[in-house]
């Protein structure tokens, strides 16, 4: 297990935050015995998304399915890989965000992220949905269909055993589909909101942004509040989540530590230190050839081409090539 360093808490209106984009911010409202995270994307998002010719509907739900796994990942204490993965019978067939923990000393403190979709074009404009993103009531049934929602933890050693969690896809959005695997498949008293947009820069340039905001409620313990304290406390952490916006998750000019004050200050909201986040693939040429020697003889010789085999990174659009002869007598 890699060490951690926290700041002790402080409040979050008295902390000018050292990172105010690409990170996850740990948090805790002592009062209301909740601890919780808030993740803002923007340029590694922007630049994941940049590498895909998606339509705005389709990056909006992978924006959001980062978001999703970078939130819930760096909640837990492991080293690993944490992947979220939805497929469905809609549109968009399958929906894969995946976070990495730091693997050399170089990266402690700070996680990788990388995201992918793939859809089928005629039916996504068969659902005429028009230029803008997809509709935010409903872009799980609009876009997925039905399907399952899988969250796997695979922990970095040998003797660390893997889980996967998976429940059926539910409820209008990602944030309500996590609801229903916490209910389901973790039974944890934790609520998740989410937002993802294009926002307009100094330059005009239009970007994407996304954030996500999880809070869990910590197990009682002696001398903290009672029964009917802590749910009514609970009940109220859960609907001053509710209420952050996607404008606020995606807002430049909001600091992360300004949207957790803006949201539960009346209960004095403590922040800790921060995690940088970044877009960054695992693939290299290596990976890809060991990907290329589990295909049949035939399906190597269907996807030569100019005596070179070409394969494209399904997660940053990277193409490596390579001598036909070479894949063909791969050991």
């Amino acid at each position: 297990m890699r060490r951690r360093r926290f700041w002790p808490g402080v409040l979050a209106a008295d902390l000018t935050p050292a990172l105010t984009d690409d990170l996850s911010q740990p948090f805790q409202v002592e009062a209301c015995d909740v601890r919780g995270r808030l993740v803002r994307l923007g340029a590694a998002l922007d630049d994941a998304l940049a590498k895909h010719d998606y339509p705005n509907p389709v990056a909006q739900l992978v924006a959001e399915a980062v978001a999703l796994a970078a939130t819930m990942a760096t909640a837990l204490k492991f080293d690993g890989i944490f992947t979220l993965q939805a497929k469905g019978d809609g549109p968009v067939s399958l929906l894969v965000a995946d976070y990495r923990t730091g693997t050399s000393e170089n990266d402690i403190g700070s996680g990788a992220l990388r995201g992918y979709a793939s859809f089928d074009a005629e039916r996504l404009a068969g659902l005429e949905l028009g230029p803008g993103p997809a509709p935010r009531a409903a872009p799980v049934p609009l876009l997925l269909g039905k399907g399952y929602l899988a969250f796997t933890i695979d922990p970095a050693g040998e003797d660390m055993e893997r889980y996967q969690g998976i429940v059926d896809l539910s409820g209008a959005n990602l944030a309500e589909a996590a609801h229903a695997y916490f209910a389901q498949s973790e039974q944890l008293a934790a609520r998740v909101s989410l937002g993802a947009a294009r926002v307009a820069g100094a330059d005009g340039r239009r970007r994407w942004r996304a954030g996500g905001l999880l809070v869990q409620q910590l197990p009682a313990k002696a001398g903290g509040l009672g029964p009917e304290e802590r749910d009514e406390a609970w009940e109220r952490v859960k609907a001053l989540t509710a209420t952050a916006k996607v404008q606020e998750f995606c807002d430049p000019a909001l600091p992360p530590h300004d949207l957790l004050y803006r949201l539960y200050h009346e209960d004095g909201v403590r922040v800790y230190e921060p995690m940088a986040l970044a877009a960054r693939c695992t693939c290299n040429a290596d990976r890809i050839l060991g990907i290329l020697r589990s295909f049949t003889a035939e399906e190597i010789n269907h996807i030569v081409a100019d005596g070179q085999v070409a394969a494209t990174c399904q997660f940053c659009s990277e193409t490596y090539r390579f001598p036909a002869e070479m894949v063909q007598n791969l050991p």
